[in-house]
């Protein structure tokens, strides 16, 4: 089930090594900014969407008079 790149020993390892690198203190400080970046990523992916159906509404508005 586990087998290939996310396997528990490979995300061990991942951790251990940025454990290593950054130190437990800026960790804290990875995840918010992680967190954050994946929120603002989310938010970017669904204004187009937005955009397009308020364009779309407008059109039919214009064609409409």
């Amino acid at each position: 089930m586990f087998s290939g790149l996310f396997s528990p020993m490979h995300l061990i390892v991942i951790l251990v090594i940025v454990l290593i690198i950054f130190g437990p203190g800026k960790l804290p400080e990875l995840g918010n900014s992680l967190g954050k970046s994946i929120k603002n990523f989310k938010k970017s992916m669904e204004e187009p969407d937005e955009k397009l159906e308020a364009e779309k509404e407008t059109k039919k508005i214009e064609d409409g008079k």
